[in-house]
């Protein structure tokens, strides 16, 4: 493959770096009742998993962003249904790369409850608590990690059968490059 065949490096580390840290979120979310959230024994959890949704927050910042200014490789000739599709997907994760922390956080202060992050930060709610409201909202962030997880695994499915049944270079694109084997480079003996 060619250089413009890739996605930059920067694209790659934060499309995989958010895909893992969504993953590992996912894992440690609490989950289940306000009690059982805020209790002292998921402490731990609860304070990984809201600063994962900060981290994954801030890098679909810096990745929208770094759209605007990176290239990206031309998409390999596809039906038409299949593009809609895929930039369908592409749009609907964007938008639960944001729904899901700011459902997270916003249902968390109306609560009355302080984000804790890693490293002993605290964030109080700047809003006025309005409890049930929060309770809801914080039922639906639960609703949207997973469907984020269901679309993430659907697009990886067909990453995969990219790779695997229509043989193009989409799943390479977003892989680590190597560098070709001696009978691959031009000149080369064979």
């Amino acid at each position: 493959m060619r250089d413009n065949d890739y996605y930059s490096v920067p694209t790659r580390v934060l499309h995989w770096v958010t895909a893992i840290l969504v993953l590992i979120a996912f894992i440690y979310g609490p989950g289940g009742s306000e009690q059982r959230v805020y209790s002292a024994a998921r402490d731990f959890d609860r304070q990984l998993h809201e600063t994962l949704g900060m981290t994954v927050l801030l890098l679909t910042v810096i990745r929208l962003l770094w759209r605007i200014f990176d290239t990206r490789p031309a998409p390999p000739p596809a039906a038409a249904w299949m593009r809609v599709t895929a930039s369908a997907v592409q749009a609907a994760l964007y938008v639960l790369l944001f729904a899901v922390p700011l459902t997270a956080i916003t249902g968390a202060w109306l609560e009355g409850h302080d984000l804790t992050l890693l490293a002993g930060i605290v964030i109080p709610p700047p809003i006025a608590s309005a409890h049930d409201l929060g309770a809801t909202i914080a039922e639906i962030h639960g609703w949207l990690g997973d469907t984020i997880l269901w679309l993430a695994g659907a697009h990886a499915a067909a990453a995969l059968l990219h790779h695997f049944v229509l043989k193009d270079a989409t799943l390479r694109s977003m892989l680590v490059r190597t560098a070709p084997r001696p009978s691959a480079m031009p000149g080369a003996p064979e």
